[in-house]
């Protein structure tokens, strides 16, 4: 690790973005409706340049920069890619249904935002940054899921933003609480403070940090959120929030877990892994129920975070834990939006039974839903499999063996809702299901795009695993 600096360049893919956003904005303001598309070019290009100024950046020693406040190392190195990578197969699925919106630059800008808010909290190590960036990548996701302003959307946006807003105020009265405990708010200075600490106030402050961490991740019991949000907002913007969020706060959760909280008397593990049982059984179980094709994929994404959360479990306890979990988040990330992208391009199919007779019309599309439900499910050789697996090593590692065989006992489960829409997709038969809809052509391109990738991460596991190990910075 190199010494602490100011240099910018170290902060150089959000810097990038937010820069971007703020030109966005000001573009957005003076362009015709038929030329806001230029302010989503932008925000294509400056992803693209994060991407490139974050696989450099990966490469370099790893360096804590502001005082120690943001960190780059394999975890911020790895969310960067992810968010920016998923950022813009997000801009691409809303290309289509967004095209000459009159608020058109302003949905860009906010998803450049509340990206922005997930990169910092993947890279910080400061209680006032945590919280700042919470607020930086909810308040524009508010706005995203009721960008619509109907009824589902603005009942959407009221629920998401209301559980954040008491969530929110939980998470800043634990760290107020944690400030009293440790005197400092930079987890290096913080962390050696807390077991001198009293154990009543450090579990306090860590509780209220973890009610605002597992709302941006969509886990139990913050989860209430989720199933209206996504059902209510846009398929695009639904995407996002069942992807993006999550990269932010499970690194973010990570970091607390392994550099911040590691030798107080909070027994952090056995919380968590109460969590991530309760988070994979409870999406699994009420995504048996659902026709709605955006409702089950949101109760899918509840399940999802409870496996992501067995390497968080036993961080600190398994080597793998680390590598466990960036690898899975990539392949969920990819695997979930394509997905997304099959439900953006098919906008009149609202229902599981609407995609009968998909195969037919639609082969190519048919075989990116069918491979990436089954790639959700845990299926060789997708990427999401080798994440499932590792993960659930890393349990077994870690001491945690009852939580990796409720985690397969629960992956088994799934298999069946997945296949209530996969049946009906290669059945023979049905109707028009509005797949020629003008402005799909993207979202079509993004699913082919993301069932590929998700396919071959799984045999590329074996250069990618490696290269996401390494010491947390602090």
């Amino acid at each position: 690790m190199t010494d602490m600096n100011e240099n910018p360049l170290d902060i150089l893919p959000e810097l990038l973005l937010a820069a971007s956003a703020v030109l966005g904005l000001l573009l957005g303001a003076w362009l015709p409706r038929h030329r806001q598309w230029l302010v989503g070019l932008l925000a294509a290009v400056a992803a693209c340049a994060g991407l490139v100024a974050a696989a450099l950046a990966a490469a370099r020693p790893d360096v804590t920069a502001f005082g120690g406040a943001f960190t780059a190392d394999p975890v911020t190195s790895t969310s960067r890619l992810v968010v920016l990578g998923t950022l813009l197969l997000v801009l691409a699925l809303a290309a289509g249904p967004f095209h000459a919106h009159p608020r058109e630059a302003e949905f860009s800008v906010l998803l450049q935002l509340s990206a922005l808010g997930a990169l910092l909290l993947a890279g910080t190590q400061d209680l006032l940054l945590l919280a700042a960036a919470y607020l930086l990548a909810s308040i524009p996701a508010y706005a995203l899921a009721g960008f619509r302003k109907d009824g589902p959307g603005t009942e959407a946006a009221l629920k998401y933003y209301v559980l954040g807003a008491l969530l929110g105020v939980l998470m800043l009265a634990g760290i107020t609480v944690l400030y009293a405990a440790g005197r400092a708010t930079g987890y290096p200075l913080l962390g050696p403070a807390l077991p001198e600490a009293p154990d009543v106030l450090v579990a306090v402050g860590a509780v209220g940090l973890l009610a605002g961490v597992l709302f941006k991740a969509g886990a139990v019991p913050a989860h209430f959120w989720v199933p209206d949000a996504v059902q209510g907002s846009t398929s695009p913007v639904a995407a996002f929030l069942t992807t993006i969020p999550k990269i932010g706060a499970l690194a973010a959760l990570l970091r607390l877990g392994e550099v911040l909280l590691a030798g107080s008397g909070m027994p952090w593990a056995a919380v968590l892994s109460v969590v991530a049982a309760a988070s994979m059984t409870l999406g699994n179980l009420a995504a048996f129920f659902q026709d709605d094709v955006k409702r089950l994929l949101a109760y899918s994404a509840v399940g999802q975070v409870g496996y992501l959360l067995l390497p968080i479990t036993v961080a600190g306890r398994s080597d793998l834990a680390q590598e466990a979990l960036l690898y899975y988040l990539a392949a969920y990330s990819v695997t979930n939006l394509g997905a997304f992208a099959v439900v953006c391009a098919l906008p009149r199919a609202t229902r599981t039974g609407d995609y009968r007779g998909l195969a037919r019309r639609r082969p190519l599309l048919a075989a990116s839903l069918v491979i990436c439900l089954l790639g959700l499910v845990g299926t060789p050789p997708t990427g999401v499999f080798v994440g499932k697996l590792t993960a659930f090593s890393a349990a077994l590692d870690g001491g945690y063996a009852w939580l990796a065989v409720l985690a397969a006992v629960n992956t088994v489960a799934s298999l069946f809702y997945y296949l209530r829409w996969i049946v009906p997709a290669v059945s023979s038969g049905g109707h028009e299901d509005g797949s020629t809809a003008p402005g799909t052509r993207p979202a079509r391109a993004v699913a082919y795009t993301a069932a590929a990738i998700s396919v071959g991460l799984g045999p590329a596991a074996g250069l990618v695993l490696p290269a996401l190990s390494g010491s947390l910075t602090a």
